[in-house]
C-alpha cells in the first residue's frame, strides 16, 4: 500500500503556473481575490447541514455543509478547511466546491470551531494548531459518506491545521490524500511578515476580520501578535504567543506525514515568507510533494488560459490519481 501511495506523487504532473498578464506579482495575485473574486455555481448543489461534537469535553460543536454531486460514483469525499477569519462561505471554498461537484466529487465545507455559522455553537474558537478538531471530524463523519475515502484540502491557516493533523496522526490518518494551499507553516515568521510596514493594509484587513469574529473581546486589539498574546494563548493553555507559534507551526513536524500530500505555495506570497518553506527538507519525506511556483500570491494563482485558480486544476489532477 505504501508503495502505491508514493507512486501517486511520482505520477503527478502539473503544468507550470503562468500568471495572468495584467495580474503579475504577489500583491496583484492576492488582491484579485477581492477586486475580481472568482465566481462559483455552488447554488446548483443544495447543501445539507452537519454537526460534529468536539471531543475535548467542552460541549463545543462544529458546523459543516455537505454537497452531493448529481451523479455520484466511487469518488472520495473532499473536506474543505478555510483560513483565518474565513468560513464555509469563503470564496475559495465556494469556488473549489463548485468545481469539485461539477467533476463528480461529494464535498463537505467545514467551519472551524466558532467560525461562520458555528459561532453560536461553540464557546471556544479555532486557532492554527487546533488539529484535534480535524481529527474529530474525520473520525465522526458518517461511514457511508467516507466509504470511498476522504481527501482533505486546507487553505492558508486551515492548511497549517491540516498539516499538523497529518504529522501527528502519521499512519493513523484516515485520509487518502491531502492538499495544503498557502499555509503559514511557520507562525512566528508569518506574524512578523504580516505586521511589517509594507503589509499594513493586509494586516488591517485581517484585524478587522478578527474583531468581527470576536466582538468586544478584540475591539481594542491592534496587531495579530497582540491578539495571539491576549486572546489565543491564554484561552488555549499557551504561555504566550511565542509558545503558541512554536507548538502550532507545522513546519517542524512534517517528517511525520504518512499520507500522500501535495503542498502548494507561491514564492511571492506577501503574507507568508517563502523562507519558511525553504527551511523544510522536503526530500526527506516521500509522502510530501512541494509545488513552489515563482508567483501566485496568497491563495491566488490566477493563471493564463484557466477558468479556475491554478491550485484547483492541481487538486483535480491529484484527486484523479487517488481513486
Amino acid at each position: 500500500m505504501a508503495d502505491g501511495e508514493l507512486r501517486i506523487l511520482q505520477k503527478l504532473d502539473l503544468p507550470p503556473f503562468r500568471p495572468l498578464r495584467l495580474w503579475r506579482g504577489g500583491d496583484l495575485q492576492t488582491l484579485r481575490n477581492w477586486l475580481r473574486p472568482p465566481k462559483d455555481k455552488l447554488d446548483l448543489w443544495p447543501g445539507e447541514g452537519y454537526i460534529f461534537t468536539c471531543r475535548d469535553g467542552s460541549g463545543d460543536r462544529l458546523i459543516a455543509k455537505l454537497h452531493r454531486p448529481a451523479h455520484p460514483g466511487r469518488r472520495p469525499l473532499v473536506l474543505l478547511i478555510h483560513g483565518l477569519s474565513g468560513s464555509e462561505d469563503s470564496y475559495y471554498c465556494r469556488v473549489s466546491a463548485s468545481l469539485l461537484l461539477e467533476a463528480g466529487y461529494p464535498v463537505m465545507r467545514l467551519n472551524l470551531r466558532g467560525a461562520g455559522p458555528g459561532r453560536d455553537f461553540a464557546k471556544g474558537t479555532y486557532h492554527a494548531g487546533r488539529s484535534e478538531d480535524i481529527a474529530s471530524v474525520i473520525t465522526d463523519i458518517d461511514p457511508k459518506l467516507k466509504r470511498h475515502g476522504i481527501v482533505a484540502i486546507g487553505y492558508s491557516l486551515g492548511g497549517n491545521v491540516l498539516l499538523k493533523y497529518l504529522s501527528e496522526a502519521g499512519t493513523d490518518a484516515d485520509l487518502l490524500g491531502a492538499v495544503s494551499i498557502s499555509a503559514p507553516i511557520d507562525l512566528r515568521a508569518t506574524a512578523h511578515c504580516i505586521t511589517s510596514k509594507r503589509n499594513r493594509l493586509y494586516h488591517a484587513h485581517l484585524i478587522e476580520g478578527m474583531r468581527k469574529e470576536r466582538g468586544n473581546v478584540a475591539k481594542d486589539i491592534r496587531t495579530i501578535t497582540e491578539y495571539d498574546n491576549r486572546i489565543v494563548a491564554p484561552e488555549n493553555g499557551f504561555r504566550d504567543a511565542e509558545e503558541y507559534y512554536a507548538e502550532s507551526s507545522a513546519a517542524r513536524r512534517l517528517g511525520g506525514v504518512r499520507v500522500p500530500t501535495l503542498v502548494i505555495h507561491a514564492s511571492d506570497d506577501p503574507w507568508i515568507p517563502v523562507a519558511c518553506y525553504g527551511e523544510v527538507r522536503w526530500g526527506d519525506n516521500p509522502y510530501l510533494q512541494l509545488k513552489l511556483p515563482a508567483s501566485g500570491g496568497h491563495v491566488g494563482f490566477h493563471g493564463q488560459g484557466l477558468d479556475r485558480p491554478w491550485y484547483d486544476m492541481a487538486l483535480l489532477r491529484f484527486l484523479a490519481l487517488l481513486h
